[in-house]
């Protein structure tokens, strides 16, 4: 075989070599063309505003490798959804592109508790949309901080800024309404739930002070008060009176202690 070669002229040797070399490039480049589909292109479908699992499913089925590049929220469109795809739709592309998708949290973000205490009404109303937050009910308690936030509720509660919460949540807001010096009687909360004598101390603007649970109270909204200070009268049997703005300690058991007179006025 190399006899037969070396027999050849130069120049047919030199004319074969190059026909083999083109015929291997040759090779290469269809094998190549075969693995990485060249020269096979495919249009990018609408999957904007579509339920990620299924645009997802549809991507894949039409050839396309996909990756979620962000993952953010915004409450203007529906939790799930994708909201922007590279390349854009209608985009012609090769063949096992990745499409890279931002979609739109399926759960609601966590944010902080903004501190709202001794700020004015309009300007803690301002941070709560700068916040993300909403506004639930207002409050209104004598306070010598008149127009002014003395407290910030969650879900009825007191909640301390730094508090993690979820975005959109409503916050009550306590304000400030001024002093009454006019005093008041003392309302008589004996025998009523925790839940009912909150709501009388809310409309005669007292504030609760101490709230003293015996052993085995788990559900306080239900328990009873069986005590209170100050009392409804006096060691004389004479009507106490309150200052609004003042406190009141309250004492509760899981039992009606105390049997609620229906005839006594609250």
């Amino acid at each position: 075989m190399f006899k037969f070669i070396t027999n050849k002229p130069f120049w047919v040797n030199l004319l074969a070599a190059v026909i083999i070399f083109m015929l291997i490039v040759f090779g290469i480049l269809q094998l190549l063309g075969s693995i990485t589909n060249h020269g096979k292109y495919l249009t990018v479908p609408s999957v904007t505003g579509k339920n990620t699992t299924e645009a997802i499913k549809l991507l894949e089925s039409k050839g396309f490798d996909v990756e979620i590049q962000d993952s953010i929220y915004t409450d203007t469109a529906k939790m799930g959804i994708v909201l922007r795809q590279i390349p854009d739709p209608n985009s012609t592309v090769k063949v096992n592109r990745t499409i890279l998708l931002t979609v739109n949290r399926l759960t609601l973000p966590l944010i902080d508790m903004p501190a709202l205490e001794g700020k004015s009404l309009n300007f803690a109303l301002d941070i709560l949309k700068r916040s993300h937050l909403k506004l639930g009910d207002t409050i209104f308690r004598p306070d010598f901080m008149r127009g002014s936030i003395i407290e910030q509720q969650y879900k009825r509660g007191k909640i301390t800024s730094g508090t993690k919460i979820p975005w959109g949540s409503a916050i009550d807001l306590v304000v400030g309404n001024g002093l009454n010096l006019e005093p008041i009687l003392v309302p008589d909360l004996l025998g009523l739930t925790y839940s009912e004598a909150s709501m009388i101390l809310q409309q005669n603007g007292i504030t609760l002070g101490a709230l003293l649970a015996d052993p085995g109270v788990t559900d306080t909204a239900n328990a009873f008060i069986w005590k209170q200070n100050p009392q409804k009268l006096n060691e004389l049997n004479e009507p106490e009176f309150i200052q609004p703005g003042q406190l009141m300690d309250l004492w509760i058991s899981i039992e009606r202690k105390v049997q609620r007179d229906t005839t006594t006025l609250q």
